[in-house]
């Protein structure tokens, strides 16, 4: 188990906490696993519905797409909205992920991680159905207007929208043309672009 930590200071008290623990983790246990150094070892690890996550490791696609998005986002959104790169997002008191980007409101504290977005876009090869299954209910649940499921495989977008009662309801592909980010009109990611 000491491989997973990088700081040998900090490894017995996180071990502890993780050998100790038996029921569902919370944001706040989770929280304080990260300030111990748990993951300081390179480990990508998201909190979802209490337990622990280890998330997959990025192809060369997954990567390119995720910084083409950046180049594309970031300069049309400057000054009105924040767009946060593999940063947390808090959904509930069990749940917090580490969406590839999310369009935030610029005025919502830097003081902790958001849990409200416009847009939150996750980058899939290997993960396509874990996060169309798993993390498509949670974003929705935590009223995320508009989701977006890269499909590097397919060269596709799957875009969830239409909350009614915490779900989804309405699901689309789009194989070409343009994505409009919502709540930003003229903010539009091409296809082309994105698997160019």
């Amino acid at each position: 188990m000491s491989a997973l930590y990088g700081t040998p200071m900090r490894m017995e008290a996180a071990e502890s906490l993780i050998v100790k623990h038996r029921a569902r983790w919370t944001r706040a246990q989770f929280d304080r696993l990260v300030e111990l150094g748990a993951f300081d070892g390179g480990e990508r690890v998201e909190l979802v519905r209490g337990e622990l996550v280890a998330m997959s490791k990025q192809g060369v696609p997954h990567g390119n797409v995720i910084e083409t998005l950046n180049e594309v986002l970031m300069p049309r959104l400057v000054g009105r909205a924040r767009v946060r790169v593999q940063l947390p997002f808090v959904i509930d008191d069990e749940s917090e992920l580490i969406p590839d980007l999310a369009v935030i409101d610029k005025r919502l504290p830097r003081s902790e991680h958001p849990s409200s977005a416009f847009l939150i876009i996750e980058v899939a090869d290997s993960s396509l159905r874990y996060d169309r299954i798993v993390k498509a209910p949670l974003y929705a649940a935590a009223g995320v207007p508009e989701y977006w499921l890269v499909d590097t495989s397919r060269e596709q977008v799957e875009v969830f929208s239409g909350i009614k009662r915490g779900a989804y309801g309405r699901t689309s592909r789009v194989t070409s043309g343009v994505l409009m980010v919502p709540g930003f009109p003229g903010v539009e990611v091409r296809l082309a672009d994105l698997f160019g």
